[in-house]
């Protein structure tokens, strides 16, 4: 049994391979007890979710996974513990939405300029929801062996002066924070090492994070080193904010990211989930 939740993770509703229900389920059979879905600006799933995790005597934890713009930096910040029912969270969300189906379209269309046609029509057959994303094409890229894995797609087509790359208009910082506050819910910074910030530029990313709102750090996620662990372990104990923990998962492709194979939190962290009333001896910080 995973002895911390896992709050971070991808269903089918964005650009995870897995139904909601399967989710879950591969969840419990992993030994999670507490399990949040924080599916890429939007919360479709989590209806599906909740039946789910009474099914397999599961909590869940309702989240979204919002992208938002911060100095011309795409970075991601998850909510927890929010009502996805709010007005305010689902009329930010939609107009996200908005922007990723046009996204969507001018990537196949980009793609298309350099040789590549259809991308978008075989994005969108891969997709399971409404969400059309950058994953979809990688994983489209890589069927058609124009890429050895879905990373080297994003190296050579995807990212900033590449083929298809096209820059995000999303929230900002203020912006996704009040959605999250609005809903009765946590702003949590996702996987703060993918970002390649100086120290410098980190503490001022956290700093306003603090100050407009947000109370934790993802400390411990999949795409975390033992040492990124402990290195933001120590920024969120200099910026007095809380420690998370997520997998990032988005499905069993990936064989080395697995459902309850967290590690614990470094020593002194503060669990987010500290003073949840969902919070039992199973979720502590280890």
């Amino acid at each position: 049994m995973s002895p911390i939740p896992d709050l971070h993770t991808h269903s089918t509703a964005s650009d995870g391979t897995l139904t909601p229900t399967e989710l879950v389920a591969r969840a419990g059979a992993a030994g999670v007890r507490v399990l949040a879905l924080t599916d890429h600006d939007n919360t479709d799933g989590l209806a599906e979710a909740e039946y789910a995790a009474a099914q397999h005597s599961l909590i869940l934890i309702p989240g979204v996974e919002i992208s938002v713009t911060w100095n011309t930096l795409t970075v991601h910040v998850v909510g927890l513990r929010l009502d996805p029912a709010n007005t305010e969270l689902q009329t930010g969300l939609a107009r996200l939405m908005e922007f990723r189906a046009w996204r969507a379209e001018e990537i196949g269309r980009r793609l298309a300029k350099h040789g590549i046609d259809d991308a978008y029509a075989g994005a969108r057959a891969l997709a399971k929801g409404r969400l059309v994303g950058r994953t979809h094409f990688a994983r489209l890229l890589v069927n058609q062996r124009r890429a050895a894995d879905t990373n080297a797609v994003f190296r050579h087509f995807l990212t900033r002066g590449k083929p298809g790359h096209v820059p995000g208009d999303w929230a900002s910082l203020e912006e996704a924070l009040g959605w999250i506050r609005g809903a009765g819910g946590e702003a949590v910074i996702a996987h703060p090492a993918r970002y390649g910030l100086t120290r410098t530029r980190m503490q001022r990313l956290l700093g306003e994070f603090r100050e407009l709102g947000g109370v934790g750090v993802e400390v411990v996620t999949g795409s975390h080193s033992r040492d990124e662990a402990f290195t933001f372990a120590r920024h969120a104990r200099e910026q007095r904010l809380r420690a998370s923990a997520g997998s990032d998962y988005h499905g069993p492709e990936n064989p080395w990211l697995e459902l309850g194979r967290l590690p614990p939190l470094p020593e002194g962290c503060a669990p987010v989930w500290r003073d949840w009333p969902e919070s039992e001896p199973r979720m502590a910080c280890g």
